[in-house]
């Protein structure tokens, strides 16, 4: 589920359940502006800015489409952000830092961001750095076997994005082939016929000819995407933003 707001004039207000995998009293709330400025504030104060595409950014979107429709005023703020708080905090796992972003009780991102400095304007990575292309292929020996779903395609894109210095999706290249991967499965039942990462991203070295080294800002760029695209908001284990996540802490090292 892509976590973008409709462009339609709103019936009812955007509410928790519609943007984020939550139950209970929360699903049905809607999404208020002082909500959103309160999970801005706890992004900016854990991890340094707010996250692409991360909750605060869907949460402001929601809000905005909530507030221009005459839903909710500037100044609300719904109860159980209120009162029961919103929260982000982190863990070094493996070298990456684990970020969980919660709304009182439920949990409604998780995902994984290098453990590295951004890198300064001009600062030139190691000759034998990872590269974009050899991060994917990674993604494909640990969950291969893993069927392409929407997520995956708009991480694939993003990182193809990233190593090209384009913004386009080159017919026939990786990101127009986990598009394609991804429409299809989702139309196929049976498991044995779906298309699989390692399918897709197998050979992705030979299709990436940029040779780019993974970066930080890289890495971020593509988690962004992978969660934006899960109704969990949730990264895959070792999927496509964990591989990058620990290239860019490799690289780092190097």
């Amino acid at each position: 589920m892509s976590q973008e707001q409709p462009r339609r004039p709103l019936q009812e207000p955007v509410k928790y359940g519609d943007v984020f995998d939550v139950s209970g009293p929360l699903a049905s709330t809607p999404v208020a502006p002082r909500d959103a400025a309160a999970m801005q504030a706890a992004e900016n104060m854990a991890l340094g800015q707010t996250q692409k595409g991360g909750p605060a950014a869907v949460m402001q979107s929601a809000a905005s489409a909530n507030e221009r429709a005459g839903f909710i005023r500037h100044t609300t703020a719904t109860n159980i952000p209120r009162d029961e708080g919103v929260t982000v905090t982190e863990t070094v796992e493996d070298g990456n830092r684990v970020i969980t972003e919660a709304i009182g009780d439920q949990v409604v991102a998780q995902y994984a961001q290098p453990d590295v400095p951004a890198r300064s304007q001009g600062a030139a990575l190691d000759r034998d750095a990872v590269t974009i292309g050899e991060a994917l292929e990674a993604t494909a020996l640990s969950v291969g076997e893993k069927p392409v779903d929407q997520s995956d395609a708009a991480a694939i894109c993003a990182a193809e994005v990233r190593a090209t210095g384009t913004n386009e999706i080159k017919p026939g290249g990786i990101g127009s082939t986990a598009q394609s991967a991804a429409t299809h499965n989702e139309r196929t039942i049976f498991y044995g016929d779906k298309t699989t990462i390692a399918d897709v991203l197998g050979d992705a070295t030979t299709k990436l000819t940029d040779g780019k080294p993974v970066t930080r800002e890289d890495a971020e760029g593509v988690i962004g995407a992978e969660i934006r695209n899960k109704p969990d908001m949730r990264t895959t284990p070792g999927g496509v933003a964990s591989s990058m996540a620990a290239a860019a802490r490799l690289n780092q090292n190097k």
